[in-house]
């Protein structure tokens, strides 16, 4: 949440001219819902369901493109394989400092609803969702001092790397 996917994964689908898919935005297409009403109607459970059948689509494409999903993904160990056997899982790694400062009020991200102590809450998903985050990437890429064009250059290095 606040790392860049979804700007640094349509830089890289435009320089590689495929495909962008947001798996956020699939399941809210999906379901005609915003994520946040999923999570306040149906709970985060209901959420991940959909969020897998999302990402196992993606990753089931026919052409190859570049997929964003959401930083509980890869709790999933279903969802960790999918991405690591069709995909190369670059972790956009960044300090809680930082994205404090991206996700500002935390408005429309449902895990930070309600929260005072955003940094907090931020620190202790990182700190739980780390070894997640670790046993799906291919790569980390540290992305601290990044602009999106750097972020992106970062990660199609580690796509070629990848599929070499």
């Amino acid at each position: 949440m606040g790392a860049g996917k979804t700007s640094v994964g349509r830089a890289c689908a435009r320089r590689l001219d495929r495909a962008f898919v947001d798996v956020d935005e699939v399941v809210e297409l999906a379901t005609g819902r915003v994520i946040s009403e999923i999570f306040a109607t149906d709970g985060e459970a209901a959420f991940r369901l959909l969020e897998r059948d999302a990402l196992a689509e993606a990753c089931a494409g026919i052409e190859p493109g570049v997929i964003a999903c959401g930083g509980g993904a890869v709790i999933d160990p279903d969802n960790r394989r999918a991405l690591r056997a069709a995909c190369c899982v670059v972790w956009l790694r960044v300090p809680t400092s930082t994205l404090v400062l991206r996700v500002g009020s935390g408005s429309g991200r449902p895990l930070l609803a309600g929260v005072e102590a955003i940094e907090a809450r931020l620190d202790r998903l990182g700190r739980l969702r780390a070894p997640a985050y670790v046993a799906a990437a291919h790569v980390v890429l540290d992305t601290e001092g990044c602009s999106v064009d750097e972020a992106a250059l970062g990660v199609l290095d580690a796509f070629t790397r990848c599929t070499r």
